[in-house]
């Protein structure tokens, strides 16, 4: 399989002192990636600005141009946690443009799949707000990009950050046209996605939620991949899969509580290639969310991009030294409500 990449410099200018969302982590990335032999067979995507019409096909106008006018000022603080510095507006367009044209090449066949290596990060964003670190949500806009360009009817969106992403979710609540599936720490920022919201009008049954207990392993997310994410994904037949990655359901990761190894995450990712080639003629495409551990981050991605590759995969850091909660109590509320209990 050929697997693309996006990378371009101006993401690294986005920064604030002493924030855990810094350009270190994707420097970290790119360091090991190269490194790795993974780095020589992939393709180089180039990236581009998103258009502010494509920005607002998930943006409020008026939110567009306060975080132009922010940034044009030299920055400043959305919230407690979301920073823009002088930067941060062009990176951001160019980060939403990037997984654009990631999507096109997929699904134009000049890859099989990609990885957008992107920052600042998008899925908390919310239409009229930035907020957990996000300014524009990469992958809602990259949905709704395939979704016109492209004649598609039918997308999922797996978002395996530990945190929910409340901004996707919201994006395509009411939307059969895109399945959102989420796995994530609950109760934990931003407090969204309980299991019980499973959208509303149209989109009534279209958003997954599997909130899980701190502790959660290997073993818990592939039994949710097996159990609960394949038969979905079956049901449904995308025709091309977003993955929100994150990787701060790793063990090492400073800012959750999940005992995930980059063993694991590999595990997900061939479920993704999989399913992605059972009925979307292997249309996948990562787009960076979270991972504050820098070697976890980038041991992640490295393995992620080898599985989506077709090599084989290494696990620098090794499993949890502590116990996995069980999660089959989650698992069986969640099959419940969907549908997937036999």
């Amino acid at each position: 399989m050929t697997t693309g990449y996006v990378y371009d410099p101006l993401y690294l200018e986005h920064r604030a002192s002493g924030h855990p969302e810094r350009p270190e982590r994707l420097s970290s990335i790119l360091n090991a990636l190269q490194a790795s032999g993974v780095w020589d067979g992939l393709v180089a995507i180039p990236a581009m600005d998103a258009s502010i019409e494509q920005i607002a096909a998930v943006h409020d106008e008026r939110y567009i141009a306060t975080v132009r006018e922010m940034a044009s000022q030299g920055g400043g603080w959305l919230d407690g946690d979301t920073y823009l510095n002088s930067r941060s507006y062009d990176a951001a367009l160019r980060a939403a443009g990037g997984l654009l044209n990631a999507v096109k090449a997929v699904i134009e066949g000049q890859v099989d799949n990609a990885f957008a290596l992107v920052r600042p990060p998008g899925h908390h964003a919310i239409a009229r707000r930035g907020m957990g670190f996000c300014l524009f949500n990469n992958v809602a806009i990259a949905a709704k990009y395939a979704l016109s360009e492209f004649d598609l009817e039918r997308i999922l969106i797996v978002d395996f950050d530990v945190h929910h992403g409340n901004g996707t979710q919201d994006a395509f609540y009411d939307d059969p046209h895109v399945l959102y599936f989420s796995t994530h720490e609950y109760p934990f920022y931003p407090g969204t996605g309980h299991w019980s919201e499973t959208g509303e009008g149209a989109g009534t049954g279209y958003t997954v939620n599997v909130p899980l207990p701190a502790g959660t392993g290997d073993e818990g997310y592939a039994r949710i991949f097996d159990e609960i994410l394949r038969p979905i994904a079956a049901r449904y037949a995308p025709q091309l899969i977003l993955v929100s990655a994150g990787y701060d359901a790793h063990w090492t990761d400073p800012l959750a509580m999940m005992k995930l190894s980059v063993s694991g995450y590999a595990r997900m990712m061939q479920v993704l290639v999989e399913l992605a080639e059972a009925t979307a003629n292997g249309r996948l495409v990562c787009t960076l969310e979270g991972g504050y551990h820098l070697e976890a981050l980038a041991a992640g991605v490295v393995a992620t991009c080898a599985v989506m590759s077709g090599l084989p995969v290494t696990d620098p850091l090794g499993p949890s030294p502590e116990a996995e909660r069980d999660v089959s109590e989650a698992i069986d509320t969640v099959k419940q409500v969907h549908g997937l209990m036999s």
